[in-house]
């Protein structure tokens, strides 16, 4: 029991001190470079940005919106296993890639991440059919449904990557699909 507190324990920290990256490179940028160092995945330019895009914003609006979904997703996830948070933000990553390679304007912003757990959420229940699986999933609909109609270019706001966002759900849904377990049947029975 006391293994299963430490774990929780550790399981919520994570996200607030992964915030700590994003949170100080913009306290940074703001106090020093006044707003223009910004390390945002350009068109084909070092990939290192899809590494370093998610920690950039443009400006404390910009990542206060994106921490405040970010964190109660995180432990969403993580409420499941840190595996699984580990295999989104892979999954996310990897979608990124063809996003840096093919998409002609810059982006940055933790929202790519935002929306690879909410799409690991929404899918883990429907692939497992678990217990567990299928309250996130419910939780996450309920919860962060009305963000969904974002995922279209219609219906995303001037200025805002709906691409990226786009990439980061398809890669929680890899993640999801890559990280699903089957339920294991009953002694004696069979597949």
């Amino acid at each position: 029991m006391r293994e299963r507190l430490a774990k929780l324990g550790t399981n919520l920290l994570i996200p607030p001190l992964i915030l700590l990256i994003p949170w100080s490179q913009e306290l940074i940028d703001q106090l020093v470079f006044r707003g223009s160092w910004n390390l945002p995945m350009t068109p084909r330019g070092p990939v290192l940005g899809v590494l370093t895009a998610p920690f950039s914003h443009g400006g404390f609006g910009h990542l206060l919106a994106n921490s405040l979904m970010f964190v109660p997703l995180s432990w969403l996830v993580l409420a499941k296993s840190r595996r699984d948070y580990v295999a989104v933000w892979l999954g996310v990553l990897i979608s990124a890639l063809p996003v840096w390679w093919f998409w002609p304007r810059a982006s940055h912003g933790l929202s790519g991440v935002v929306y690879g757990l909410l799409g690991y959420l929404l899918v883990i229940g429907w692939l497992e059919k678990q217990p567990l699986s299928l309250l996130l999933s419910v939780i996450a609909l309920v919860s962060y449904g009305g963000v969904l109609p974002s995922l279209i270019p219609l219906f995303s706001p001037a200025g805002v990557s709906w691409i990226g966002h786009a990439s980061g759900f398809a890669g929680g849904v890899l993640a999801a699909w890559a990280v699903q377990r089957q339920p294991t049947p009953p002694s004696g029975q069979q597949r």
